[in-house]
């Protein structure tokens, strides 16, 4: 119902078990969601969107809620942990080589991206300079929860993953910095100005990421906390740390968290799964609120002249201008066509844009709530498209991986006083692991196979014992072997028992 706009009633107990109600259902609801877009490769943001416009005015909840710059702040606020959540999952050595290619889709090709929609929106949809310009750097940004939830799910190779990734983590602060520039009162600066203050904010923002999270990976190795639970605490307010540090230097605050929790992420923390574990679930809960608030923020009943103007933008960024982008941006790099292809239609938008058509509606900017909703109806029907459709592309380009080996779910946990690892190992459907003798996994010295748990029995094996789908396996390795350890295993999973001479990786064949 709308809010009374008589004498403010006070806050009773009642009042907050209301709320506390609404609030664990709508999390029970969104968490049974994720089985469903798991299922379908559907982006689950579209699901918490439709929750919150359920809940809206236009929906059975009666909620009229306006307050965009409320929701601006929450929406960074959800960003800077969904950031977090991206970097301490981001492995190195995966990102390394894609650095060059994703970061000249970070700039160079969002300039690009944002000169074709905006001429596209003036030109076809007859929307002024500035109105089309702030429509070309918001959805320009692909969005890093989008990007995060739909790749890890598909076996793709390392060079696409890592540059999609790497591309999201990075692009969200130049758009940033144009739509801000666009929204502002008077002329727009001018293009040399702009890219010269891009760089500026990049270079602080990085600096920033960087010093910080080696300095908490640093501390956090070296110091001691009392209880293991703290350690999640405290990696991610490193994180927000780094955010805050970069923002306040007047940097890119989400360049310097990404790079930050990347840091962290690939500094071999102690009680790592309890982090990560952690982080996944600030993570889900971010992309939760963050998208019901934008649900309800939405007016579905004023989205109706703006669903074509919102289809023809979308129909340009995404068959014209993404492609052109990635064509420009990767070719130098000698990346094969049918990378470039995936890439392009794996630029996924999501929460980023939305939050971002905030941005010109707190300013102020004539016609911001016409921007606002042809941005929503871009980004949902075009999620709805490209989310589904991709695995089924990276297929028709043989670019899919083998999809065992990526399942190959391992887990570590240190065992601090034995100076080791116990590594959880789950053999999963089809992996090339199955049918293979314990003693032929030729694991380094040092690590070993301790126990078995097949069909909710435990049992210690043999040199002999068959492994079998299905099997979960303890594997504890000393320090020095834990990533020989873990790579043998996975490459066992890829190639089966003779990996190493068929040059499927692993440590060889020698023992």
């Amino acid at each position: 119902m709308p809010v009374s706009q008589g004498r403010e009633r006070p806050l009773t107990v009642h009042h907050l078990n209301q709320l506390l109600l609404v609030c664990s259902l709508v999390l029970l609801v969104a968490v049974a969601a994720v089985r469903i877009s798991s299922r379908s490769g559907l982006p689950s943001l579209l699901v918490y969107l439709g929750i919150g416009i359920a809940m809206g005015q236009d929906g059975v909840g009666d909620i009229h809620f306006d307050n965009a710059e409320l929701t601006q702040v929450i929406g960074y606020a959800a960003l800077v942990v969904i950031l977090a959540e991206g970097g301490l999952g981001t492995k190195w050595k995966e990102i390394k080589p894609a650095l060059p290619a994703a970061t000249a889709l970070a700039l160079a090709g969002v300039a690009v991206s944002v000169g074709v929609t905006a001429t596209a929106a003036h030109y076809l949809i007859g929307l002024e300079w500035r109105q089309a310009l702030i429509i070309g750097a918001v959805v320009s940004s692909t969005d890093a929860a989008a990007v995060f939830s739909v790749l890890r799910k598909i076996p793709l190779p390392t060079r696409v993953t890592g540059t999609l990734e790497a591309e999201s983590g990075f692009n969200d602060a130049p758009v940033v910095i144009l739509v801000v520039a666009f929204s502002q009162a008077g002329p727009v600066d001018h293009w040399y100005a702009l890219i010269g203050e891009i760089t500026l904010e990049l270079a602080i923002g990085a600096a920033v990421g960087i010093a910080v999270g080696w300095l908490g990976s640093w501390g956090l190795r070296h110091v001691a906390l009392p209880a293991s639970g703290l350690y999640p605490i405290a990696v991610m307010a490193i994180a927000v740390t780094a955010y805050a540090a970069g923002a306040l230097a007047h940097g890119s605050g989400f360049l310097a968290v990404y790079l930050a929790s990347m840091a962290m992420g690939n500094a071999k923390l102690p009680h790592w799964p309890a982090t990560r574990g952690f982080a996944d679930g600030l993570g889900w809960i971010a992309q939760i609120g963050m998208f019901v608030l934008l649900g309800l923020l939405v007016s579905p009943h004023e989205l109706g002249d703006d669903v074509l103007p919102g289809l023809v933008i979308g129909l340009v960024l995404t068959m014209v201008a993404r492609p052109l982008s990635v064509f420009l941006c990767l070719t130098p790099f000698r990346v094969p066509w049918q990378e470039q292809t995936l890439m392009s239609w794996a630029g996924l938008r999501g929460a980023v844009p939305i939050i971002l058509a905030t941005i010109p509606m707190v300013s102020g900017v004539e016609g911001s709530r016409r921007v606002f909703n042809i941005v929503f109806v871009l980004v949902v029907v075009y999620t709805l498209v490209q989310g589904p459709t991709l695995p089924w592309l990276a297929r028709k380009l043989r670019l899919g991986g083998d999809p065992e080996a990526a399942d190959l779910g391992i887990e570590s946990a240190p065992l601090e006083r034995l100076r080791g690892h116990l590594l959880s190992v789950a053999i999963p459907e089809g992996s090339r692991m199955h049918g293979v003798e314990v003693n032929e996994l030729r694991l380094p010295a040092g690590a070993a196979v301790t126990l078995v748990v097949r069909d909710e029995e435990s049992f210690v094996p043999l040199p002999t014992t068959v492994l079998r789908r299905g099997d979960e396996l303890l594997v504890v390795a000393t320090d020095p072997v834990r990533d020989a350890a873990e790579r043998r295993l996975r490459a066992v999973g890829n190639g089966g028992k003779l990996a190493g001479w068929l040059g499927t990786g692993g440590i060889g064949g020698s023992r």
